[in-house]
């Protein structure tokens, strides 16, 4: 009988795994699913990657001039900001926000998407960004901004733009 046979296996498998969730993709850049976004946002993110790319080391963010302002959301992370760059204009390759958030079972961060701010005053409407209207642009009466977030180093189920990522505790 071949079907006890399976259940041996099965049962050796996760005897070896410990039962433990198999996961051994990891997501970069290169694997990034776009959503089936035009030709031109993916270029506009890549510009976003490639310029973000050195701030994979958190240090290298500070010493740019981006600053830790203690803020941590669910589902967004850890948010460093530069401020001089916050201004009525977007450009892909100079994200004012830099959203982090912690590696499990190390002591370090992980670059994990940009965003992008612009105050309310300079614009009364959604700003143009990314090219096409994929990009949502939220109104955050908060903190007195336009913001347009942008999973360009962790993939986000909900969609690049999509303001949180369930995969963020």
């Amino acid at each position: 009988m071949k079907l006890p046979r399976f259940y041996l296996l099965l049962t050796v498998f996760f005897l070896v795994t410990g039962g433990a969730q198999v996961n051994v993709k990891k997501t970069t850049a290169a694997t990034l699913q776009t959503d089936d976004l035009g030709s031109a946002t993916n270029q506009e993110l890549a510009m976003a990657r490639a310029a973000t790319a050195k701030y994979h080391d958190v240090a290298t963010a500070i010493a740019d001039g981006y600053v830790n302002v203690n803020d941590y959301e669910s589902g967004e992370g850890f948010h460093f900001v530069k401020f001089p760059l916050i201004d009525s204009t977007f450009s892909p390759d100079e994200p004012e926000v830099l959203l982090y958030a912690h590696v499990p079972n190390e002591d370090r961060l992980e670059l994990i998407a940009v965003e992008y701010a612009i105050p309310l005053p300079l614009s009364v409407d959604a700003p143009e960004g990314f090219t096409g209207n994929a990009d949502p642009w939220r109104r955050n009466e908060e903190i007195g901004v336009w913001e347009c977030t942008a999973w360009v180093w962790l993939h986000n189920t909900n969609g690049m733009f999509a303001h949180t990522n369930p995969r963020v505790p």
